[in-house]
């Protein structure tokens, strides 16, 4: 007894999915366009602070040493700087490379530096952050360290990226947000409609002593099949969408702290 129950249920809320062409297509439509929107969203906000972290993750700030510095001072301050919380990367940058990077600065002048040696630059480290808004807090431990003679760094632009930050994901959050109670909205009037165009129906089934159980049970498959239909759909079309953009490549976008010399 029971089996045939749940194959009439089963059966009646397939056979509604097609009976109703009309209601099923706008079910479908809407529900294919909110995912879509919402996904889209959501999407476009992962991306954009996944960019914004990348951008985060190359902004820092250059330690310079102590002119006087050993290698082993070197690297008793490159351990100091490993135990403070908050840093993400240090890049060694030796006399030699900031001689480098130096003529290569200079282009065709480079003849400027002729004479001069590597050992006119002093050591130092690139040290990059897991959060901007460390900043302050790294920069104010690191100048407590020994044979630590200057910290440069992009405070204006650091700050900057810090605050677009906050409000691009505040924005996203809102905008998410927005969508979901703009999609329940949407879902739920076109419930309504549903119920609505089949009042007789459920009148007439009221009247020869069903359950409000036994009435709803079809309906509620009908809409596990058209909200899995929908899924389905919205898979198909994002997938067909990331074919067609699939050879196209983003510009990488970077900020990144430029290596400072000093003489």
């Amino acid at each position: 007894m029971r089996f045939n129950i749940i194959s009439y249920f089963l059966s009646e809320g397939i056979s509604n999915v097609f009976k109703n062409k009309k209601s099923t297509f706008a079910c479908l439509s809407v529900m294919c366009a909110t995912m879509l929107m919402f996904g889209l969203f959501y999407a476009i906000g992962e991306n954009i602070t996944n960019v914004l972290r990348q951008v985060e993750s190359e902004q820092g700030m250059q330690v310079f040493m102590v002119r006087e510095a050993t290698e082993a001072d070197i690297t008793r301050l490159r351990e100091e700087l490993r135990g403070i919380d908050g840093i993400n990367d240090i890049t060694p940058v030796t006399s030699e490379e900031a001689f480098e990077i130096m003529q290569n600065r200079l282009g065709d002048r480079r003849h400027l530096m002729a004479g001069h040696e590597p050992t006119m630059f002093p050591f130092s480290f690139i040290v990059t952050l897991t959060d901007l808004n460390l900043n302050d807090s790294v920069q104010y431990q690191i100048s407590g360290l020994s044979n630590v003679d200057d910290i440069t760094s992009r405070n204006d632009t650091i700050n900057a990226l810090a605050n677009i930050g906050g409000w691009i994901r505040a924005i996203t959050l809102i905008i998410l947000l927005i969508l979901i109670m703009i999609s329940v909205f949407i879902i739920s009037n076109t419930i309504k409609l549903t119920v609505h165009a089949r009042r007789k129906e459920i009148s007439i089934m009221k009247y020869v002593g069903a359950t409000n159980g036994f009435i709803r049970t079809p309906f509620i498959i009908e809409g596990i099949i058209i909200g899995l239909l929908s899924g389905l759909f919205s898979i198909v079309l994002v997938s067909i969408g990331y074919t067609l953009i699939e050879g196209w490549t983003a510009p990488r976008i970077s900020v990144n702290t430029n290596i400072n010399v000093r003489v």
